[in-house]
């Protein structure tokens, strides 16, 4: 189990070698791999072309917060394997910002544990994002649906 915020950018297929290598319990592995958009989207149209975005947080703060979620991801699901490497910083259009991946001896779990992971980053990581357009610098805020999906996972 795996959680690490970084400014770099990570190597998708080196990461998932090093999650899975010598792990003969994975049956099914779920990848989700976040890129910065060229476009915001608003009200399901694409509007304001993005010429980057930047990305803050607070150490310590932070991964505390992506280490419960990938907590509450394992007692949810049998997992084997779990990464979430999360990017900060300026970011143009095409970098990679996240990468989640789930490893469990079954891939319906895999796939849930992968969909909830990513919802609850969404809406629970303590990350700010400043988009650069070409009518200046604006801080985005949560979106309806990010929420909406988040809250399916919510426990009764």
């Amino acid at each position: 189990m795996t959680v690490r915020v970084q400014e770099a950018d990570f190597d998708v297929g080196a990461e998932l070698a090093r999650l899975t290598d010598g792990n003969r319990r994975i049956g099914g592995l779920a990848v989700f791999v976040g890129l910065v958009r060229e476009m915001h989207v608003r009200e399901g149209y694409h509007r304001d072309r993005i010429d980057a975005l930047t990305l803050e947080h607070y150490p310590g703060m932070t991964e505390t917060a992506l280490q419960e979620i990938e907590a509450e991801a394992n007692r949810r699901w049998p997992l084997e394997a779990t990464l979430i490497v999360h990017r900060y910083g300026r970011m143009e259009p095409g970098e990679r910002i996240v990468l989640v991946a789930v490893g469990s001896p079954h891939r319906e779990a895999a796939f849930e544990a992968c969909e909830f992971l990513v919802d609850w980053l969404k809406t629970k990581a303590p990350f700010w994002k400043l988009e650069d357009t070409p009518k200046g610098e604006q801080w985005v805020g949560a979106h309806e649906g990010d929420d909406a999906a988040a809250a399916r996972w919510e426990k009764k």
